[in-house]
């Protein structure tokens, strides 16, 4: 059986909040297009141990190799395009257990 894949993105620094408006519009038919599945979303209820008190996301896919080929899907590739040089993340695909 696979096992489900995780995309965790926190974000570093300061978010304009035009620029993820726009991302998020591009970024979001994309996901759903891909099985993506919001989970998680927004500013940490507690930061520990070297963690940052900035926003955070959380997507569920089917498969790991579902959220890859969502990361490298034209259509998310050009919502990641509108972030370049605005926006700082720390992405990481992780499969669950």
């Amino acid at each position: 059986m696979a096992k489900k894949g995780y995309w965790i993105v926190a974000h570093i620094g300061a978010l304009d909040g035009a620029v993820m408006a726009e991302y998020v519009k591009a970024a979001a038919p994309a996901l759903a297009a891909a099985g993506g599945r919001l989970i998680a979303r927004g500013m940490p209820a507690r930061a520990h141990e070297g963690g940052v008190s900035q926003p955070a996301v959380v997507v569920e896919f089917e498969t790991v190799e579902k959220a890859v080929a969502a990361y490298e899907s034209a259509a998310y590739q050009a919502a990641v395009k509108i972030l370049e040089g605005k926006v700082q993340r720390d992405f990481r695909i992780v499969e669950g257990v």
